[in-house]
Formats: C-alpha cells, sequence, structure tokens
C-alpha cells in the first residue's frame, strides 16, 4: 500500500483504534488489580496513589502546553466547591467500585460500569436536566432501558447460576451480593459526577485543567477517608510487595492519564455517542481476560445480567440518538482547540466509562456558547 492510501486509512480508523484501546487499558487494571489484592492492597489505597499519579502527570501535560504557567489554572470559589463535590463523587465512585472488584469478579465490576447511563438519565429527569415525553418512541426507549440495566445488575448481583461448563446450581455469596451493591453505588456516584459536570464546565476551566483538579482533589479525599475506613493508617501506605508499584503507576498513567487524553481526542473528532458505543467491549474483554489467566469461573447469572445490561445500554444511547444529533453536537471541525472545549462533558479522569455526554450535552452547549461570546 502507497503512503498516500495508508494516511487517509490511518486518519479513518484511528478513533476507533483509540477507543479500543481505552476499554483494553480499563481491563487491564481490573485484572492486575484482582490479583494484587492478594497480596494486601486496600482499595482506598490504590485509588489515592491512582488520583496521586494522575494529577502529576495532568500537571505536567498542563505546564508543558501551556508555558510552565499555572495562572490558566485558577479558579474561583464557586468552581471551587464544584469541583469538590464532583471530585468527591468520583472518588467514592472509586471506592466503591474498587470494593466490588475485590468481592465479586472482574467481569462483573467492568459490566456493571454499564449501568451509568440509565441511571444518569434517570436522575437528570428527575432533576429537570432531561426532558421526557412519554408520547415520544426515544423518551420510552431512555426509560425501558434504564429499567432493563438495573434488571440485568441485579440479576448479576443476586443471581449466581449454574456454571457455564458444569451443571452445579450456586447461590450468591455474601461477599458476592456485597461486591455487586458496590458496583451498583459505584455506577451511582458517577452518574452523580457526570451530571455535576453541568454547572462545572458552566462554572470554568479547559478539560485538562479540569481533570488535573479533580484528580488532585480526589487524592486528598481518599486520604480523609482511608483515616476513618481503615484501622492502620500510617501502615496501608507502605507496599507490601513489588508487584503493587506497577499496579499504580500503570492504573495513573494509561487507566487515567492516556484514557483522558484519547477520550477528549475521540470525542472531539466523532462525538461522545461513538465513545459510549464502544464502553460494553471492556466487559467483554475482561470477561476473556479473567477467565484465560485468573480462572475466574463464569456462571450464567453472570454472562446473562451481563448481556442484559448491554442491551439496555443501547437502548437508552438508541433513545439519545435523535438529542444528540438536533442539538448539533461538533462532529467535525478544523480548530481542535474549539471542539476540546465544546467536549467538556467529554473529561473523563476515573475507571470507569465515558457514558455522560449524550444524556447531557445541551446543557453543556449553551455553556461553552456564552463562554465564547
Amino acid at each position: 500500500m502507497s503512503g498516500g492510501g495508508w494516511r487517509p486509512w490511518a486518519e479513518r480508523y484511528k478513533p476507533c483504534v483509540a477507543m479500543v484501546l481505552v476499554q483494553l487499558f480499563y481491563s487491564l487494571v481490573d485484572m492486575a488489580l484482582k490479583t494484587a489484592y492478594g497480596l494486601g492492597m486496600r482499595p482506598i489505597v490504590f485509588v489515592a496513589y491512582r488520583q496521586g499519579i494522575a494529577a502529576a502527570a495532568l500537571l505536567l501535560a498542563s505546564l508543558a502546553t501551556r508555558g510552565l504557567t499555572l495562572r490558566p489554572m485558577a479558579v474561583g470559589s464557586r468552581a471551587f466547591a464544584l469541583l469538590f463535590l464532583a471530585s468527591l463523587a468520583s472518588a467514592t465512585g472509586q471506592y466503591f467500585y474498587f470494593m466490588g472488584l475485590q468481592l465479586a469478579s472482574p467481569s462483573m465490576a467492568r459490566a456493571t460500569t454499564n449501568l451509568a447511563p440509565g441511571i444518569t438519565f434517570a436522575i437528570a429527569a428527575v432533576i429537570g436536566l432531561e426532558k421526557v415525553d412519554l408520547r415520544s418512541s426515544r423518551s420510552i426507549a431512555k426509560i425501558v432501558g434504564t429499567v432493563v440495566c438495573l434488571a440485568g445488575a441485579m440479576l448479576m448481583a443476586f443471581f449466581k447460576g449454574p456454571k457455564l461448563l458444569g451443571a452445579l446450581l450456586l447461590p450468591a455469596t455474601d461477599d458476592w451480593v456485597r461486591g455487586g451493591i458496590y458496583l451498583m453505588g459505584n455506577a451511582f456516584c458517577f452518574s452523580i459526577w457526570y451530571i455535576l459536570q453541568v454547572p462545572v464546565c458552566k462554572s470554568y476551566l479547559d478539560p485538562l485543567s479540569l481533570a488535573t483538579w479533580m484528580c488532585f482533589l480526589a487524592t486528598l479525599q481518599c486520604a480523609v477517608m482511608a483515616f476513618f475506613l481503615e484501622a492502620n493508617y500510617i501502615e496501608i501506605w507502605k507496599l507490601a510487595s513489588i508487584w503493587e508499584l506497577p499496579c499504580i503507576l500503570y492504573g495513573g498513567v494509561f487507566a487515567s492519564g492516556a484514557n483522558f487524553f484519547m477520550q477528549s481526542w475521540c470525542i472531539s473528532v466523532k462525538g461522545p455517542l461513538y465513545s459510549a458505543i464502544f464502553t460494553p467491549l471492556s466487559a467483554v474483554i475482561t470477561t476473556i481476560l479473567s477467565t484465560l489467566f485468573l480462572h475466574e469461573e463464569l456462571h450464567i447469572g453472570s454472562v446473562l445480567g451481563a448481556i442484559v445490561i448491554i442491551l439496555g445500554l443501547y437502548v437508552v444511547l438508541w433513545g439519545k440518538a435523535d438529542d444528540a444529533s438536533s442539538e448539533g453536537l461538533a462532529i467535525h471541525s478544523n480548530d481542535s482547540e474549539s471542539i476540546l472545549e465544546q467536549d467538556c462533558m467529554g473529561v473523563k479522569v476515573e475507571s470507569g466509562i465515558n457514558l455522560s455526554e449524550p444524556l447531557l450535552s445541551s446543557e453543556n452547549a449553551d455553556a461553552d456558547a456564552s463562554r465564547r461570546q
């Protein structure tokens, strides 16, 4: 293939490759952590270290792109309060996620991240950010998809079922149920995080500075949370094994920092709905890897629940498809900087998914329009 033919092909498929890498990075961090937990690593400690490393990496990127000045990152009192609440929701959600990962399984943990768009829609509808018209098939689809997602999550949490390769019917253990509850709590927290992005984006900041602030505040909040959650506060910060260090570095640099850049870029060139469509891929990758390398036993309840959640997710996304197109989302533009500003909702700091954008994009567009005037 000639150079002239290769370049258009590469440009066309770069967003697809980037989103596949994003989901792969999330799956790999789940695999590594499931192993590290067996060595004594505490979930809240991992979250604190991960956010600290991500904050440092993003700060360096901010300084490199702004000529070693911190002035563009200054915030007012209102913006700081909103950032504090958003980062608290993020830190709490991460803690719930990694507790669920420790108690349940990587495949279940990753599958339940697909609950976030449905829960976000439900909360946004209750507080008036999302319009619901029961005469519209799209609105009905969003409601039905949300209910289907929640039904799939409950199926995974409370029904284990027989093994796929055996006939033994196993009840859900206490740890399995607790893990499922933690994972649903994670989805709820990140739904709150997504909704808080609306006032955050109206008040402040480009995506890079926003992510830096949130990672920094989440680091401090996790340190405070650890004081109340862990008995041996000083001892828990010591790494018990050399294997824990690469897990922390990988989680901060790749699963947080690199994924933030790739998701923001992909949203800037393809739009938020394109990014959302790829999120179930991480559940598939995690299931395959955990079965091959962690010898995870797959059960009917887990597989059926994951399928139901993914079906519900796509029903919700179908319901939002017309909203995204009618709101005139910027899919293509020659000015990448202005697109990144328009896609402030595309900021994704944590492990999990980037699905809030198709749910709350109209308010974000209004905020960006007023900022440019």
